[in-house]
């Protein structure tokens, strides 16, 4: 019988695609192990398979331990995980996704890198979040007041559709139960959402730090791509769970908003919008990162060389290829 560490690797093309995956999956209290190419959560109640190769991101609540093999198969298959507090409502770590290509990586950089495209990327986002405003002109604190008023008015709008008496936006870090049940379903949304956009950039081999609203936390760019969805899908949700029952929020905030994000096919277009923000008219010409598996070397005039040469030459000014 083949063991686990004989199993030759997934290729990227074994790999399901990142818009084709399931949003997120949350477990507690339980013990993760590895079979073949998938995973178990085993708990009281008996052991259930999930295939690794189908999950965007694992979210881990109180109460679970994972094994290494565990660990080896979701970072083999592209699959983020997070390490989250009670209810998943709080982020404490994560762990790496496969990443084969870095064309977005280097895209994001070099918008990044410039001021004038960094806000032009930012102007986009708000672009993308409101299509009924046109942001061109506004300076870094006009979007962001503009954004501000924004999510003001959908919140009062929310409210009143629902019939929910809104007292404002309330969250103590730390203290999830001191909101009352709205803001936790907004609180449980939100970290959801979190997990879900870390999962996709991550995927995608872009950095997470690199933001262009958000700036100074490992997340910046995370909370960017969470943020493009927020009035549209995250509140307007939470506020309808709120309204139905005010009991069991949280659990029920991430049920109806895993539905709602495979319903809408959300991680499709998170995709889309990341490779249209980063490559802008040229969106087109990157694949799937899972898709790519190749390494190259930088040369001059922007030229790109095969790597795994040694490119020191000779007396007869041949490469040598590299032994390791």
């Amino acid at each position: 019988m083949t063991t686990v560490s004989q199993r030759t690797a997934l290729t990227p093309r074994h790999l399901t695609r990142t818009g084709e995956r399931l949003s997120f999956i949350y477990l507690e209290r339980c013990t993760v192990h590895r079979d073949a190419n998938a995973i178990t959560a085993e708990d009281a109640d008996g052991t259930t398979h999930i295939p690794s190769a189908t999950i965007g991101t694992l979210l881990l609540g109180p109460g679970t331990r994972i094994t290494h093999q565990a660990m080896s198969v979701l970072g083999e298959t592209g699959a983020a995980v997070a390490w989250v507090g009670e209810q998943g409502v709080r982020y404490y770590a994560g762990g790496r996704a496969l990443t084969r290509s870095s064309a977005l990586a280097e895209a994001q950089a070099v918008q990044w890198a410039n001021v004038r495209s960094r806000l032009a990327v930012a102007r986009a986002m708000y672009r993308l979040r409101f299509p009924d405003e046109d942001p061109a002109g506004l300076t870094r604190q006009g979007l962001l007041g503009s954004e501000g008023r924004r999510v003001k008015d959908c919140y009062r709008a929310q409210a009143a559709r629902t019939g929910i008496r809104w007292r404002g936006r309330k969250y103590t870090p730390g203290d999830f139960a001191a909101g009352d049940p709205v803001n936790q379903a907004i609180t449980a949304a939100a970290q959801c959402m979190y997990g879900i956009a870390h999962a996709v950039v991550a995927s995608l081999g872009c950095s997470p730090a690199l933001g262009f609203v958000h700036s100074g936390h490992e997340l910046s760019f995370v909370l960017d791509i969470a943020d493009l969805y927020k009035t549209e899908i995250g509140i307007p949700l939470a506020f309808d769970i709120a309204a139905e029952d005010e009991e069991d929020v949280a659990s029920r905030t991430r049920r109806a908003l895993r539905d709602r994000i495979n319903e809408t096919s959300l991680l499709n277009r998170c995709v889309d919008d990341i490779k249209r923000l980063l490559l802008q008219d040229d969106a087109r010409s990157v694949t799937d990162p899972g898709d790519q598996d190749v390494v190259t070397l930088q040369s001059d005039g922007g030229h790109k060389v095969p790597a795994g040469r040694n490119y020191g030459g000779t007396n007869s000014g041949e490469d040598e290829a590299m032994l390791w």
